[in-house]
């Protein structure tokens, strides 16, 4: 993350982020069928397919239910209707887990958006392609500032090579 700081009228840049080690793409698109649940069909294929530092490059798509953690609130607030996914972004790990934001517009235009959690069910289709990050490992580790746990980057482990 990069923080730019006004000293004495002048623009100086200061970054927050440690250097974090980088990694090949490999892509996965797939389509989710009605009535499946969006948030659960991620985490199954990232489990089914053991990856450990994933993306949420784009998707596309509509739901009949959405379930949402909206910001800085503890609960869930459900909606049903006919909505159209314009945005989920976030990072996946079959170890750690997830961190999801989707956005949703409905027939007015207004759009909704927040932490994506389960309940969220396909209306006609979601198109996704995801990124893996096969070097990567991601993690969550609680950061000391809001005692959320927070993502932590990784090299990953050397993958075992199996002998004939």
């Amino acid at each position: 993350m990069l923080l730019l700081g006004l000293v004495a009228g002048t623009v100086r840049a200061q970054t927050t982020a440690a250097v974090v080690p980088s990694s090949t793409l490999k892509a996965y698109a797939l389509r989710l069928k009605p009535g499946a649940d969006l948030r659960q069909q991620l985490t199954a294929f990232v489990a089914a397919h053991h990856l450990e530092a994933v993306a949420v490059l784009t998707c596309v798509g509509s739901l009949a239910e959405v379930s949402l953690r909206l910001a800085n609130q503890e609960n869930a607030t459900h909606y049903r209707g006919h909505f159209e996914i314009v945005s989920l972004v976030g990072t996946l790990s079959a170890a750690a887990g997830g961190h999801l934001h989707l956005a949703v517009a409905d027939s007015t235009g207004r759009t909704l958006g927040g932490h994506l959690l389960d309940g969220c069910r396909i209306y006609t289709t979601a198109e996704i392609v995801l990124g893996a990050l096969p070097e990567l490992q991601f993690g969550r580790e609680t950061d000391p500032t809001f005692g959320y746990k927070e993502l932590v980057v990784k090299k990953a482990p050397p993958r075992r090579v199996k002998k004939p």
